[in-house]
C-alpha cells in the first residue's frame, strides 16, 4: 500500500504546535509521527513511496472556505469564476474544501435550485465541495424541502433580510424557518442588513446625484447592519434556533453579537478579509469608477471608525468564530461597469478564495492572532460549524489527507499576473505582500500543487454530504 510522509515540518492545530511528520496512506491520515517515532514499525516511514521535506515549515489542514458563490447569478449577470476556475484557485491558495450556496429564488422550487447547482458543479471541482441551501421563499413548500434537504446532507440555510424582492424574508418567514431548524437540527445563515431602509437610503443617494460606488458604502450604514443583526438574535432568541451571521462588518453589530454570546445563546458570526483590511475610504473612494472593484455588501467600513481593527479583536476573543471569503467576483469590464452611472446596478462582489488562507497569516506575522487561531479560523471551526468534523480541517488519524506545507519564511506577492489565478480582469488585493507562502496542497492524499506548478484538475473533487453542526449536537 502506497505512503506519502510529510517530514521534519511543525504540525500546527487549534491547540498548539509541535514537530511531527505526516503519514498519509492513500486518501486519509494514517499517523502524526514525533521525530524518530517508529511506533507503527519502520517500514511504513521508510518505505514511503514519497517523501515531502517540510523541513522549518507548517504542516496544518486544508483550508475549509464555507462561504462561496461560483456561477452566482446577481445583477444582470454571474459570477466570473465557475466551480473549475475557483475551485482551482482555491487550491492554489491552500482552500482544499469550499461549501457553495445552491439558490433558490422567490416563486421557485427549493429543489429545482439545488439541481442546478449540482449540475454546474459536478465533475468539475478540483476541491471537495458542499452546499448551504439559501432560501429566497419562505413557504409551506420551503420549510418542508428543509426536512428533505436535511436528509441529504444539506444542513444550513440562509436567509436574506436584505434585496427586497430578490432574497428578502421578512419577519414572519424569518421566525418559521427558525422553528423548522430547531426542530430538523439545522443552522440558520443570516444576511442581516435592513434592505427595506437601504432601499430608501439608495433611491435618495440616487436623487441628490450621488451615483460613485463610494455611495454605496455611505447607503448601507453600519445601523443598518447592528438593528438587522439584533433583529436576528432576538428572533433566534425566541424560536430557540442556532444562528450564523454571515460576512459581518461592523464592529457594532459584532459587539451585539459578542452580548448575545455571552448570554450562551447559539449565535456564530463569521467575517472576511475584505473587512479586515480594506476600507470605505481607501478602495470604495478610490478616484472615477475604480471603487466599483470594491463593492459588495455588507460594504466595506470606514477606517476613521476604528472597524478593522475591532474585527481583528473579536477574532481574537473569539466573538467572531469563522473567516470565509464570500467570494463572488466579477470583472470590471462589462460586469461592474454595468453600474456607470448608478452604483445600486454594480455587482456585489469581491474575489478572495485564493487569498484567505494567506491574508490571514499576515495577521499572524503581525501579532494580531496565534498561528493556532489562524489555522482554528480557516480550517478545523468552518469544519466542526457545517458537519464535516473529523473528516476536513484537522489532521488526524482517519481524517481525509488534506494538507498544506505553508513557509512562514516566504513571500507572496498578490496581483494579476503574479500568483492571481481567479477568473477576473483585476484582483481586490493587488499590491498585497504577505510574509508567508503557500508551498506544497494535497487534497485527500494527491498533490494539486507543488513546486510552484498545478498539478490539480476538474472532477478530482467530491461532493460532500454534511451533517449538523458540530456546535448543535
Amino acid at each position: 500500500m502506497a505512503h506519502t510522509l510529510i517530514r521534519g515540518g511543525t504540525v500546527v492545530g487549534p491547540t498548539g504546535s509541535a514537530e511531527m511528520d505526516v503519514l498519509v496512506d492513500g486518501e486519509q491520515v494514517a499517523a502524526l509521527l514525533r521525530p524518530g517515532d517508529m511506533r507503527l514499525g519502520v517500514d511504513l516511514a521508510a518505505g514511503a513511496e514519497r517523501v515531502i521535506d517540510a523541513t522549518g515549515k507548517y504542516v496544518i489542514p486544508g483550508a475549509v472556505d464555507c462561504h462561496t458563490h461560483m456561477e452566482l447569478p446577481f445583477g444582470g449577470t454571474h459570477a466570473s469564476d465557475t466551480f473549475e476556475t475557483g475551485t482551482r484557485a482555491a487550491a492554489w491558495g491552500g482552500t482544499t474544501t469550499i461549501v457553495d450556496f445552491a439558490v433558490q429564488r422567490t416563486g421557485e422550487r427549493v429543489q429545482d435550485g439545488l439541481a442546478a447547482w449540482h449540475e454546474k458543479a459536478a465533475g468539475q471541482c478540483a476541491v471537495d465541495y458542499g452546499f448551504h441551501q439559501i432560501l429566497g421563499g419562505v413557504d409551506d413548500d420551503a420549510l418542508k424541502a428543509m426536512d428533505e434537504l436535511v436528509a441529504e446532507g444539506i444542513t444550513s440555510f440562509k436567509l436574506f433580510m436584505a434585496y427586497p424582492g430578490v432574497f428578502y424574508s421578512d419577519d414572519g418567514q424569518i421566525l418559521r424557518a427558525m422553528q423548522k431548524a430547531r426542530d430538523n437540527g439545522s443552522l440558520i445563515m443570516m444576511h442581516a442588513e435592513n434592505g427595506i431602509a437601504i432601499d430608501v437610503l439608495v433611491r435618495q443617494a440616487l436623487d441628490r446625484g450621488d451615483t460613485a460606488p463610494f455611495f454605496h458604502g455611505t447607503t448601507r450604514p453600519w445601523e443598518t447592519e447592528e438593528e438587522a443583526t439584533h433583529r436576528a438574535i432576538m428572533l433566534a432568541r425566541l424560536t430557540g434556533a442556532p444562528l450564523y451571521i454571515v460576512h459581518m462588518s461592523a464592529r457594532q453589530a459584532v459587539a451585539t453579537l459578542a452580548r448575545a454570546r455571552e448570554e450562551d445563546l447559539p449565535v456564530y458570526g463569521e467575517t472576511c478579509p475584505q473587512y479586515l483590511y480594506l476600507s470605505l475610504e481607501e478602495q470604495l473612494g478610490a478616484p472615477g469608477f475604480e471603487g466599483a472593484k470594491w463593492v459588495c455588501s455588507t460594504p466595506l467600513r470606514s477606517r476613521a471608525q476604528g472597524h478593522q481593527d475591532e474585527l481583528w479583536q473579536y477574532l481574537r476573543t473569539g466573538a467572531l468564530s469563522v473567516v470565509s471569503t464570500d467570494h463572488c467576483p466579477f470583472c470590471l469590464k462589462e460586469q461592474k461597469e454595468l453600474g456607470l452611472g448608478d452604483f445600486s446596478k454594480i455587482p456585489n462582489g469581491i474575489g478572495g478564495v485564493e487569498h484567505r488562507l494567506d491574508l490571514l497569516y499576515q495577521g499572524v506575522v503581525e501579532g494580531r492572532i496565534t498561528r493556532e487561531r489562524w489555522v482554528e479560523l480557516c480550517c478545523t471551526t468552518p469544519a466542526r460549524m457545517f458537519g464535516l468534523d473529523g473528516r476536513k480541517g484537522v489532521l488526524a488519524p482517519g481524517a481525509d489527507a488534506d494538507v498544506v506545507v505553508y513557509d512562514p519564511a516566504g513571500h507572496t506577492s498578490i496581483g494579476l499576473g503574479k500568483t492571481h489565478h481567479m477568473n477576473m480582469d483585476h484582483s481586490a488585493w493587488e499590491g498585497f505582500e504577505i510574509d508567508g507562502h503557500v508551498d506544497l496542497v494535497m487534497s485527500r492524499g494527491r498533490v494539486l500543487v507543488a513546486d510552484g506548478e498545478y498539478h490539480g484538475s476538474p472532477g478530482h473533487g467530491n461532493y460532500l454530504r454534511r451533517g449538523p453542526s458540530a456546535y448543535l449536537r
